[in-house]
């Protein structure tokens, strides 16, 4: 089984591309803090990609440090760059994203924990290898 759900703010405002073929897809680094020792905490950045609708629903409803769940899979894959080299990237394609806060707490830098209950925005996508535009 294949499952990840995070909780964390937006690092930054998602970025929506097309592939060739016309699909939207959305990505975003994620800030998950993470306890370690004696109640000290570090904060990771995850990449989140979100496909189709999601990947527009993102574009257009989610900023800078919003707080947000998501729900997904995660996936490593590897690519060449132009010069050669080959890479490897861990990241998390998001199934699901619940907005746990308004756009406007967000960008007040407010987070008194209001909820923005959306339901979850999501689909069942599985983008082909060869539609990844990155």
């Amino acid at each position: 089984m294949n499952k990840v759900i995070l909780v964390g703010r937006l690092a930054q405002d998602p970025e929506v591309r097309y592939t060739q073929t016309g699909k939207a897809v959305a990505s975003f680094n994620l800030a998950v803090n993470r306890y370690v020792s004696q109640g000290q905490q570090q904060t990771d950045f995850i990449p989140i990609v979100a496909w189709e609708r999601l990947a527009e629903t993102c574009g257009n409803n989610l900023t800078k440090g919003q707080r947000i769940l998501v729900e997904g899979r995660l996936q490593i894959r590897s690519y060449e760059t132009a010069d050669g080299q080959k890479r490897r990237v861990a990241e998390v394609v998001a199934l699901s994203i619940e907005f746990l806060e308004r756009k406007q707490t967000a960008a007040a830098g407010g987070g008194s924990g209001s909820s923005f209950d959306v339901s979850s925005i999501g689909s069942d996508v599985f983008p082909p290898e060869e539609e990844i535009p990155f």
